[in-house]
């Protein structure tokens, strides 16, 4: 063993977690493959509501590069770190395009998120809520966010449409080349899997990259080198005078429930698949990806990227074999060469990235089988989480609504009593935020 692969095997216990520097690196980099759509999709979504695309996109990778690093050397676990999609809507479509508010005010909203966020993780009250989940609820998290990444999947690949006139999910055109593509890729990670042949998920990627070519979805850059662009248009452009008043506070609560429950779900959901969760499905040091996520969450605003949080990409890493944090590691030096090599970089099409998510999100359905399907208030509570997550296009959504009927159930049961105070308490918070999600 090299000096090197000493020094990463201490200083990331790889043998301790049954794990690999070369398998680690591949979980690295699936990651990142699994991440690098977030680099063309955040920046056009802010851009909606008037921030200079070529600068957030900067801002986008340096946040998924720094925050993954801290992720992968503080904290120790397989999870990258990175902008949502659904804090990117709020402020640039419903904040900015559709409300009219300056861009600067709506940063300044995710930060006052961002920095209770902080306050609650440094106080231990994240952990505390962590601890009065029910084990129920933990146990439908995989289902629902596999639900999530696999929906994600395939709508990247086309494989599912809205259908405007019935206001419902179709099935897309499977003849255009997007479906094809992504059958391609998930045909051989399907292959590989089921001959437990390692690198399936990174495999099943580049051969539906390669199929993209001819088909038109894969472009190859002329030039592979770009120079970053500035952040000057959208650094320090927070405004908190406009963001400290009564209209902008449902705002705030909608940027921290959805990174609260996002990134709860994601860590224990991807925990639990990695094999890092204990008995109660709890993960042990829970408080560090808390710290990280909530720092993106605080600090991010600053540079022009709200709702900071772990992705729930991670799991494509998980699934290759990604054990510790030197997977986050791998990914965030990756992010950081994008900031060169862009061009490159987004010569991958999401739709070869998509049989990765539905691989992956399908594997997650499982734990709902654990579940006593023969007492209601076990699991209703599940279904209503996995199906809010559907309808809402949005896993913070689920578990919120998830926890809430919970507590709804248990007190119509007669078993309020059971009910833990800190939960019963959180459903008062958890009312008014679906309240001003069906009034926004």
């Amino acid at each position: 063993m090299s000096r090197l692969h000493a020094f990463l095997d201490r200083r990331f216990a790889l043998g301790a977690r049954e794990t690999t520097v070369s398998r680690e690196m591949i979980a690295g980099l699936t990651s990142f493959l699994a991440a690098a759509y977030l680099i063309v999709v955040i920046p056009s979504l802010l851009s909606t509501g008037g921030m200079d695309r070529g600068a957030v996109t900067t801002a986008a990778i340096l946040v998924m590069a720094l925050g993954s690093l801290f992720m992968g050397v503080y904290a120790n676990l397989p999870f990258i770190v990175g902008p949502g999609i659904g804090g990117s809507v709020i402020l640039g479509v419903t904040l900015a395009h559709v409300e009219h508010v300056p861009f600067a005010t709506g940063l300044a909203i995710a930060m006052t998120s961002g920095l209770l966020f902080l306050v609650l993780t440094l106080t231990g009250a994240r952990e505390l809520v962590v601890r009065m989940i029910p084990p129920q609820i933990k146990l439908g998290l995989g289902a629902s966010i596999g639900l999530f990444i696999a929906m994600l999947g395939c709508r990247d690949a086309g494989m599912v449409a809205l259908n405007v006139k019935s206001n419902a999910l179709a099935l897309g055109d499977f003849s255009q080349p997007g479906p094809i593509v992504a059958l391609i890729g998930l045909a051989v990670a399907v292959a590989m899997q089921a001959r437990k042949i390692p690198g399936a998920v990174l495999a099943g990627i580049a051969v539906a990259a390669l199929a993209g070519v001819p088909l038109g979805l894969t472009h190859l850059p002329h030039n592979g080198l770009s120079l970053p662009h500035a952040l000057t248009p959208v650094a320090l452009r927070v405004d908190f005078m406009g963001a400290f008043s009564l209209a902008a506070l449902p705002y705030v609560f909608a940027f921290f429930a959805g990174e609260f429950f996002s990134t709860l779900g994601t860590t224990l959901a991807i925990g639990a698949k990695a094999g890092l969760t204990d008995a109660d499905g709890n993960l042990p040091g829970i408080e560090k990806p808390f710290l990280v996520d909530s720092l993106a969450a605080a600090l991010g605003p600053l540079i022009g990227i709200p709702a900071g949080t772990a992705l729930v990409e991670s799991a494509a890493g998980v699934e290759a074999g990604g054990r510790t944090g030197l997977t986050p590691v791998t990914a965030a030096v990756l992010f950081l060469c994008t900031l060169c090599l862009l061009p490159l970089a987004m010569a991958i099409p999401k739709q070869a990235t998509a049989p990765a998510l539905i691989l992956i999100g399908i594997s997650m359905l499982g734990t709902i089988r654990h579940l006593r399907s023969e007492d209601i208030t076990d699991i209703l509570p599940a279904l209503a989480m996995v199906l809010l997550t559907l309808i809402s296009n949005s896993f913070g959504t689920g578990i919120a609504g998830g926890l809430l009927v919970h507590v709804i159930v248990q007190v119509l049961a007669g078993k309020a009593r059971e009910i833990p105070v800190g939960l019963l308490i959180l459903s008062i918070p958890l009312g008014y935020y679906f309240y001003t999600a069906a009034t926004h």
